[in-house]
Parts: C-alpha cells; sequence; structure tokens
C-alpha cells in the first residue's frame, strides 16, 4: 500500500515551515523561532523537531541545504511552501468558520 502524502499539518508541523518561509535555518534556530513566535506556546522539543524534519525531508518539504559537524541547516522547497500556504488557507477557514458561530452565541 502507498504511503498517504501529508495533507494536515500539526501546529508544530506548521512552525516549523513557517520558520523557513523567508530564510534557511538550523535546528536551534528553528526552536528559537517557535518558541519567540509563539511565546512558548508550541514546544518544539528534539525529539519532536528531530521527527518532523525527517518526515519533511522524506516528503520533499524541505531539503539540507549544509552540514556542519552536527549542525545541519535546512530550507523549505516549492512543494513545502505550497502546503504551508494550503494549510494556512484551511486555518484561515476554520477561524472563519469558528467567528461566524460564535457571532450567532
Amino acid at each position: 500500500m502507498a504511503k498517504e502524502p501529508l495533507k494536515v499539518l500539526t501546529e508544530s508541523m506548521f512552525y516549523v515551515l513557517l520558520s523557513l518561509l523567508r530564510q534557511e535555518r538550523c535546528g536551534t534556530e528553528i526552536v528559537q523561532f517557535v518558541d519567540e513566535r509563539t511565546a512558548g506556546r508550541v514546544p518544539l522539543g528534539p525529539g519532536t523537531l528531530y521527527t518532523i524534519l525527517a518526515k519533511f525531508q522524506e516528503e520533499g518539504l524541505i531539503r539540507e541545504t549544509a552540514v556542519d559537524g552536527r549542525k545541519r541547516t535546512y530550507a523549505i522547497t516549492e512543494r513545502g511552501s505550497a502546503l504551508f500556504r494550503q494549510e494556512l488557507s484551511r486555518l484561515k477557514l476554520c477561524v472563519a468558520d469558528g467567528d461566524r458561530e460564535e457571532a450567532q452565541t
């Protein structure tokens, strides 16, 4: 059975892609970005981060751009950018639905 490609991102996955939209980053920089952007609301430990990065590389959503000892730097691919935009649109629709429903209560 063929493996299903990612269609919906977890919150952690969303923020990892967001961190790579404007610049390449290493793992530590990704964690710092997510921590700052979410004010610590989305914890990103090493196990979670490197599982996500491996999955994203496997799916062709990111690529490794540099290796310096243990430090690896990543960049988002066109496919990763497209999935990010798709997820952002989906989330905006969810928020709009929630806002409409809440306004009727």
